[in-house]
């Protein structure tokens, strides 16, 4: 299953939403643009749980603290599909996190649930020396926080099998459940198994989903959403 838009409309233009796709496009080109000294400027700058449960420094060139690489991990990624996979679900639900939070919360619950995810994933995986990044873990913050404001969002939704594919109309509660569930299983077979930080995930998805439960209000507009979301065209 994978997302191609939901049913609800924001109020207010993206800014923040927009810039973090931006400024992860051009990190990945600069990070790709070093050539086969790619490995060690991931080393440098991704979060290596090592480094934090053992307060080492596992980096030969040393280039920032372990702690700002919390930080800068958060805007590296592995591959095309990678990145072209996490821009597209932050682009479908960012917006409307935004919208709701207002430009400054946004930004603040944005790194507040990516660091939520290095933190589970260094507490899982604390004798790790591989460089965890990408920006999955502060997205699924917001799918957490998605899932807690609207779930009864419709999202349109790519349905494959074999050499057969459909589309079809989910609620975001079935979509993003079922998404937080495969985490799980991920979580409980493998681990970081194929690369991907399954506790990551986990860590900053139910990070997104406590801070709209305690932290904000449901927003009026939620009900509003719904309705004018049966007025947009659908494709």
């Amino acid at each position: 299953m994978f997302p191609l838009r939901d049913e609800n409309p924001s109020h207010s233009f993206p800014l923040l939403t927009i810039t973090l796709i931006l400024v992860n496009v051009a990190a990945f080109v600069y990070e790709f643009s070093f050539g086969e000294a790619t490995e060690q400027f991931i080393m440098d700058f991704g979060a290596i749980p090592l480094e934090y449960s053992r307060g080492l420094n596992l980096s030969d060139s040393a280039a920032i603290s372990p702690y700002l690489s919390l930080f800068t991990s958060m805007f590296l990624h592995g591959g095309i599909m990678h990145i072209l996979g996490n821009m597209w679900f932050l682009w479908i639900f960012g917006d409307n996190l935004e919208d709701t939070l207002g430009k400054f919360r946004f930004i603040v619950f944005y790194f507040v649930c990516g660091l939520a995810a290095s933190f589970t994933h260094i507490y899982l995986n604390p004798t790790s020396d591989i460089p965890c990044i990408g920006a999955s873990g502060a997205i699924s913050g917001v799918l957490g926080g998605y899932v807690v404001l609207f779930p009864l969002i419709r999202i349109k939704t790519l349905v494959t099998f074999l050499f057969f594919w459909t589309t079809i109309y989910v609620p975001a509660l079935f979509f993003l459940g079922l998404w937080f569930a495969m985490q799980l299983m991920g979580q409980s077979s493998s681990g970081t198994g194929g690369g991907i930080a399954f506790g990551a995930h986990i860590g900053g998805f139910v990070a997104g989903a406590l801070w709209m439960l305690l932290l904000s209000k449901k927003p009026r507009s939620a009900q509003v959403h719904r309705y004018n979301a049966r007025r947009v065209p659908r494709w």
